[in-house]
C-alpha cells in the first residue's frame, strides 16, 4: 500500500525545504507549481480554456501565455481571478492525480506539494496532509527578507492565503520551521523512521 503524503504551508513557511528533505531520501514529489505551469503551455487544453474565457490578448505572439496580462486582469477582479481558478482546476487536478497514481506504481511514500492544497481541497487526494508550519512573526520576517517587501506588501500576500493558524489547526502531521534547518530536518526523518519508510 502506497502512502500519499501531501504538504502544505504558507508563504515563507519553509514548504520547499521541507519537500527538498523528502526528495534527497529519493522519495518522488508530485509538484502542484510545476503541474499548474504545465497545462498552460502552448497547445494544451488548459491554455486553450483561458483563451476562450479571456480572448487572445493573454497570448504573446509566440503563443504562450503572456503571464503579467493574465496578472494584471486578475489583480484587481477577484471574480476574473476565479474564474481562473474555476477554468485551470480541472486540468490541474488531473494531472495532479495522474502523476499520484504513476509514482504509487513502484514508490511505497508518494509526497505531494501543494500551496494551496487546503483552499482548494485536495485533502480527499491524501492519505495524511503535514503542514510545514512557523509563527506569524518568522512568516513575516521571512518574506520581507526573501522577496525585498514592506511590511504591509508581505501581510498582503500572507493574507490572502488562509492562515497559517487554521492550517495547523487541520494538519495530520506538523513540521514545525521556526527554529534551525537542521531541527526541521530532524523532524522529517523522525517521521520516516517512525513510519519505516527509512531505516
Amino acid at each position: 500500500m502506497t502512502f500519499v503524503l501531501g504538504i502544505t504551508g504558507g508563504i515563507a513557511s519553509g514548504k520547499t525545504t521541507v519537500v527538498r528533505f523528502f526528495k534527497k531520501e529519493g522519495f518522488p514529489v508530485v509538484d502542484g507549481d510545476i503541474i499548474a505551469r504545465k497545462v498552460v503551455e502552448p497547445e494544451t487544453d488548459g491554455l486553450k480554456a483561458l483563451e476562450k474565457n479571456f480572448g487572445p490578448t493573454i497570448l504573446q505572439s509566440n503563443g504562450k501565455l503572456d503571464r503579467k496580462k493574465l496578472g494584471s486582469i486578475i489583480f484587481s477582479d477577484e471574480k476574473k481571478r476565479q474564474l481562473v481558478d474555476e477554468t485551470l482546476d480541472p486540468f490541474i487536478r488531473g494531472e495532479i492525480s495522474r502523476q499520484i497514481q504513476e509514482a504509487k506504481k513502484s514508490n511505497d511514500l508518494v509526497i505531494v506539494d501543494i500551496p494551496l492544497l487546503y483552499e482548494r481541497h485536495y485533502e480527499m487526494l491524501m492519505d495524511k496532509v503535514a503542514v510545514v508550519y512557523v509563527s506569524p512573526a518568522i512568516q513575516l520576517k521571512r518574506l520581507m527578507a526573501r522577496n525585498e517587501l514592506s511590511e504591509k506588501e508581505a501581510l498582503m500576500r500572507i493574507n490572502s492565503q488562509l492562515s497559517l493558524e487554521e492550517k495547523k489547526k487541520r494538519a495530520d502531521i506538523l513540521f514545525d520551521n521556526c527554529d534551525s534547518i537542521e531541527t526541521t530536518h530532524k523532524q522529517v526523518l523522525d517521521w520516516l523512521k517512525e513510519n519505516k519508510f527509512v531505516s
